[in-house]
């Protein structure tokens, strides 16, 4: 099937094919047909689907036809956050670049004076977070009594930020006859209920098992101690063949930490926290979509909605506290069909935490290395020690004891001396030369014929770390640093 099968207009195809796509995906094959028909819609699909895209296309085809009206919006698409809010603008702007018609988003930590003058100049397309919209709701600045088509977007997301209250207030500001559209990776209690009171007999659409994590994701976690999480992590960007990866931390003060720590080590990373206004968070991912830096340190307010293609690994420094979060984090690889690796740092603490997202995506997430625990970390020619080695290495240096006492353990006789003159007497020693004179003209012993197979067994790749994980690997065949204690898990 193709995009021209699912009835969208020439020129959205025209768009979409310049946009590089040919097929649509699951979701997007079952959504837009009756999206066009303006039926209601609840689709539940795991991130990385196409998604947004099965709302936008057939939007931009919907919109085309009818007039703008100052302040009253035709049609409204709700994110949880800034960042989601500006990627869907995109797609309306790829997609849409064909059609005659007028975008607006609204979002905070930007100016609002623009906002609002777009909102005077009549929408057909307005894109807003709950906070924004409510804002400028209250100050008259934007009526919603015109709008004919509602989607609701990562509605799961906007039950964890407590955004329900706010989008029931907005529901009922809005038109009883109107299309909606409800999209959100799991369904728990609280949107089912929101689902049946704003929805007229929706069609529900579901093109994978809720919290399912994507097949084209190969996942490992990583047992290690907290201390060493630092080195840990720099020993898989050097050695899994790392392209671009964001790595998630669970504070903000810990993603300020990493990033000056990595950037110390020479790697190329910039960071995405909620304490950076939204101008400087925009220029960190044009950045890192620019290709100016390949590593990307972010909290949580990064890991939903964000599309950014090539993305080779994710890593969780953190085990993330909420098992939903962990499938919208390493959503950012593996996308459109693309192969990527995921990393999760499991330290004692993560132990809980790694538990609940197994229990929740019903798999049980492989242990990065288990088979090849038997490699010692220095003949990768890493720089870091075993964990055991350097306990070893800390512990001050001990005389060794006497070879008497441990050579020549059988009890002597009541009164016989036992010291070491009498083991250094003349004929001891005439016996020692006689035993290497017949030595030197002896044949080889057969332990040295072994030799070579002895030397097989040496690592040939001492002080050098040459073995890396191919991206699209499923399981780890190269050596493993002594400091991932695989054994934990």
């Amino acid at each position: 099937m193709t995009f021209a099968d699912l009835g969208l207009s020439e020129d959205l195809l025209k768009a979409v094919e310049e946009a590089g796509y040919t097929e649509p995906t699951d979701i997007q094959r079952e959504a837009i047909p009756p999206v066009l028909m303006m039926k209601d819609i609840i689709g539940i699909a795991q991130t990385g689907t196409g998604k947004t895209a099965s709302f936008v296309l057939p939007m931009i085809d919907i919109m085309a036809s009818g007039r703008r009206r100052a302040l009253m919006p035709r049609s409204l698409i709700l994110e949880p956050t800034r960042e989601l809010a500006a990627q869907v603008a995109e797609n309306f702007v790829k997609y849409g670049k064909y059609q005659d018609l007028k975008m607006a988003l609204l979002i905070g930590g930007v100016q609002m004076g623009d906002q609002v003058k777009a909102l005077n100049e009549g929408v057909d397309v307005l894109i807003a977070t709950p906070g924004r919209l409510m804002d400028l709701f209250e100050r008259g600045k934007i009526l919603l009594n015109g709008c004919e088509l509602l989607v609701i977007d990562e509605a799961d997301r906007m039950l964890d930020m407590g955004f329900i209250p706010d989008i029931e207030f907005i529901c009922d500001k809005l038109p009883d006859t109107r299309q909606t559209m409800l999209f959100s990776a799991t369904m728990p209690p609280p949107i089912e209920k929101l689902a049946k009171k704003f929805l007229n007999n929706p069609k529900r659409i579901e093109v994978s098992r809720a919290a399912s994590t994507n097949k084209d994701i190969t996942a490992f976690k990583v047992p290690t101690k907290a201390r060493q999480k630092r080195d840990t992590l720099r020993w898989l960007l050097a050695n899994d063949l790392v392209e671009t990866a964001i790595i998630f931390a669970n504070r903000k003060t810990t993603v300020r930490e990493l990033n000056k720590s990595l950037q110390a080590d020479g790697f190329a990373s910039a960071e995405i926290h909620g304490d950076m206004d939204q101008s400087s968070r925009i220029k960190e991912l044009d950045r890192f979509k620019a290709g100016q830096v390949n590593i990307l340190v972010a909290s949580d307010v990064a890991a939903r909605g964000l599309d950014i293609k090539g993305v080779s690994h994710v890593f969780n420094f953190d085990t993330p506290w909420h098992p939903d979060d962990y499938v919208h984090r390493i959503g950012r690889t593996g996308r459109a069909g693309a192969k990527g690796r995921a990393f999760t740092l499991v330290a004692e603490d993560d132990a809980e935490a790694i538990a609940n997202v197994e229990k929740l995506t019903g798999a049980v997430i492989p242990v990065f290395g288990k088979s090849d625990v038997r490699v010692a970390m220095k003949d990768t020619g890493s720089s870091e020690k075993p964990a055991e080695a350097e306990q070893e290495a800390s512990k001050p240096r001990q005389r060794k004891p006497r070879r008497e006492k441990s050579e020549d353990p059988v009890e002597t006789k009541p009164g016989r001396e036992t010291t070491p003159e009498r083991k250094a007497t003349p004929e001891r020693k005439a016996k020692a030369a006689e035993k290497a004179d017949a030595a030197e003209h002896s044949e080889p012993a057969p332990k040295r014929e072994r030799k070579p197979k002895a030397e097989s067994k040496a690592k040939p790749s001492r002080g050098r770390a040459k073995s890396s994980a191919p991206a699209d690997a499923d399981e780890w065949n190269g050596p493993v640093p002594g400091f991932l204690d695989v054994s934990a898990l």
